[in-house]
């Protein structure tokens, strides 16, 4: 009984330990942009850059277009 306690808690303590060590992305940087044509249309633009917790760095660009 004891033994499969201990067991239990080290599994805890592990995963615990794995979920505080994971962190969060770091927002480096983050630009959005918005564009009305003479038509009416409306171009936004969104760019982002984040570090993840292991060095990693990640680039997003995302455009819609709307139109009345």
């Amino acid at each position: 009984m004891k033994t499969r306690k201990i067991a239990m808690m080290s599994m805890i303590a592990a995963i615990a330990l794995s979920a505080l060590t994971m962190g969060c992305d770091r927002t480096i940087s983050k630009t959005e942009s918005e564009k009305v044509k003479s038509d009416g249309t409306v171009e936004k633009k969104e760019k982002s850059v984040t570090e993840s917790s292991d060095g990693t760095i990640k680039k997003e660009e995302k455009k819609t277009t709307e139109k009345p």
